[in-house]
């Protein structure tokens, strides 16, 4: 009874803010290498406005683009984040990392990005060797905090009204892109292009093989 209640209660304060803050900001998040530039190819492929400046250029390490905003690696440490109302019904990549840094008064629904941990590892790897750069962590320690990063960044997402979500793996969207292009469409009302997004899916770039 008090659980009905109290979901019934959660329920509620989601319409008000819907009512109160307007359209929510479509954020694509996940760790490094997830699979998030892949997701924004999706979501304007269907037919959503793309939040992103350029400024990061397709490269070796990501051969369709980053589809970043250079302004969103300041959440962190800048006050001002007035500029995220620009993105109301608009999708922006935001690693996970940062949605902590949110602000509480725009509304959210988050495409939260999976991939098979040895993958990311390994892509980031090999991310790391094209800039000739090579990590201080060892992959059993980085499993760890990634592990740990992606379980606190769940129960995030389930406890603040300002966030809604959606989990979708990197790995499925390979092995069954049209499938993973209509849920995400579901979760955003129905109103992509699921063909189009589907066909935005190469397997052909799908280096890091776990």
């Amino acid at each position: 009874m008090f659980a009905h209640s109290g979901a019934t209660g959660y329920a509620l304060k989601r319409r008000w803010r819907r009512v109160r803050f307007g359209r929510p900001v479509i954020v694509v998040s996940g760790l490094p290498r997830s699979g998030t530039s892949l997701m924004m190819q999706m979501l304007e492929a269907g037919g959503v406005g793309i939040v992103s400046d350029g400024v990061r250029e397709a490269d070796e390490g990501n051969l369709q683009g980053y589809f970043e905003v250079e302004r969103v690696k300041d959440l962190e440490s800048d006050s001002d984040t007035s500029w995220l109302r620009e993105a109301r019904g608009k999708a922006i990549k935001i690693i996970s990392f940062l949605l902590r840094h949110l602000p509480e008064d725009l509304n959210y629904r988050v495409i939260l990005m999976h991939r098979d941990l040895d993958e990311v590892l390994d892509s980031q790897a090999r991310l790391l060797a094209l800039r000739g750069e090579t990590s201080d962590t060892d992959d059993a320690q980085m499993r760890e905090m990634f592990e740990s990063h992606l379980s606190g960044t769940k129960r995030m997402l389930e406890a603040c009204p300002c966030f809604e979500f959606v989990e979708v793996s990197y790995n499925e969207i390979l092995s069954g892109p049209a499938g993973e292009a209509e849920r995400v469409s579901r979760f955003l009302d129905g109103r992509l292009d699921v063909e189009r997004m589907a066909a935005m899916v190469n397997p052909e770039l799908y280096r890091s093989r776990g």
